[in-house]
């Protein structure tokens, strides 16, 4: 149970500083890249960047090491307990301090899945669904992701990258049940793994996933986007792993401590999302983007110039 601990506290501090550096490198892109594989091209050529997927892939071996010794409902909250690390930090880093208002809403984020899951406790179930439950499971998550983006698309300021870290969500909640299925495919070895259909899906979702979450990254402040994909994308899994795999919650008194946990996280969301603080660094994103936008616009202007020497 120890190295449960400590490896989900390591992924949680490596999720921060992959989260802080990824929205940094992003927030300076051009808007008009947003939900457009150009943006992933042009990320991949920063620096900043390619350190923060590496804290990524770093978080996820260690996700894995604690899931390995420990139960979901253990590692889960203290994977979340990255939102202490990450909004802290990259306000800081804005030259900004967070508020009461801001820490009560990380700590509702935060607090509000931990109780949801302690409360459901999700069991084990089958381990693979039959193909027409695929189908109906997915073809509703697409369509909650199409949803929330083109809701983000319509709306301005850190709402707009909430949404889009919605969409991102939903898309990271199917993955998570697809890796599931792929597991299990692995488990009957390498051809039928390569053969399956499942490996391929979840590939594909872990791309779209990469290119929302980037495009949220690029749409506002961290504070808008983590809070929304900590939250929502555990809550599709678990509910994914219960139609698709029947793995079972608790019900009865506990489902009070489930709603209770809901409202608390969706309170932390809309706490972060209306506050002041939060939109006045999306303000100063917005300014410093432009700001560089100029510069090279300046740069190149300069460039096609003839040399009058």
């Amino acid at each position: 149970m120890l190295i449960a601990v400590l490896a989900a506290l390591g992924a949680a501090g490596s999720f921060a500083g992959g989260g802080v550096l990824q929205q940094r490198a992003a927030s300076t892109r051009p808007e008009r890249e947003a939900l457009s594989f150009r943006l992933i091209f042009d990320l991949a050529h920063e620096p900043i960047w390619l350190i923060g997927i590496g804290f990524a892939f770093v978080s996820y071996a260690l996700e894995g090491l604690a899931l390995s010794f420990g139960p979901l409902v253990l590692v889960q909250p203290l994977i979340v307990t990255e939102l202490l690390f990450a909004l802290p930090i990259s306000v800081r880093w804005r030259g900004m301090r967070l508020t009461s208002r801001e820490w009560l809403g990380t700590v509702a984020v935060g607090g509000g899945l931990t109780l949801g899951l302690v409360c459901a406790a999700p069991g084990a179930g089958r381990p693979e669904a039959p193909i027409g439950e695929w189908i109906l499971a997915l073809t509703a998550t697409a369509g909650a992701a199409l949803a929330a983006v083109s809701i983000g698309r319509m709306r301005q300021g850190p709402a707009r990258s909430s949404f889009y870290a919605l969409g991102a969500a939903f898309v990271f909640g199917a993955q998570a049940a697809l890796f599931k299925a792929a597991v299990a495919r692995f488990e009957h070895g390498l051809v039928p793994a390569l053969e399956s259909w499942e490996v391929y899906a979840m590939s594909a979702a872990s791309i779209l996933g990469l290119l929302l979450v980037q495009s949220a990254y690029e749409a506002g402040p961290l504070a808008a986007s983590m809070p929304v994909v900590d939250a929502v994308d555990p809550s599709v899994a678990v509910v994914l792993g219960v139609l698709l795999f029947h793995e079972h919650i608790r019900t009865g008194p506990w489902l009070v401590g489930i709603a209770a946990g809901i409202a608390t996280l969706l309170a932390g969301i809309v706490l972060l999302d209306t506050s002041p603080l939060i939109h006045c660094l999306h303000t100063v994103e917005r300014q410093q983007r432009a700001d560089l936008e100029r510069e090279d616009t300046r740069v190149a202007s300069s460039e096609r110039e003839p040399n009058l020497a």
